[in-house]
């Protein structure tokens, strides 16, 4: 139940990163159709996508959209990343009070072990691959 509760949130963290990865590509997009659009003639007609849609548009009707679109992407990605820092506090208060280590990670309260002690290894504590 440990090891499958923290691969669950291992899953959770990763699924909030690649959501927020997901989302500064498509600010990153607003962001350069917005600059490209600042610098044409708000009468020209545009073609903007609504719900699968294509719709014939003018510029000046499109920016503002867009506009605020980039500003709701924004305040998204701050929410996922808060959220994403308090699933990594979990996440590590999980893995403490479980001592759960992952695969190649070294014990950071126990020493190196060498020789034939190494080799026998401890059963204490949980590791997860």
């Amino acid at each position: 139940q440990v090891v499958a509760r923290f691969n669950r949130l291992r899953q959770e963290q990763r699924g909030l990163a690649s959501k927020a990865a997901e989302l500064e590509l498509e600010l990153n997009e607003h962001s350069l159709v917005i600059e490209t659009l600042r610098e044409v003639d708000p009468t020209r007609k545009c073609y903007r996508m609504v719900g699968g849609i294509l719709v014939e548009r003018t510029v000046k009707e499109v920016l503002p959209a867009l506009e605020n679109n980039k500003e709701q992407i924004g305040k998204i990605i701050e929410t996922l990343n808060q959220q994403l820092q308090a699933k990594g506090r979990e996440l590590n208060e999980f893995r403490e009070k479980h001592n759960i280590r992952l695969l190649g990670e070294d014990d950071p309260k126990q020493p190196p072990k060498e020789g034939p002690e190494a080799a026998k290894g401890s059963s204490a504590g949980v590791l997860v691959s």
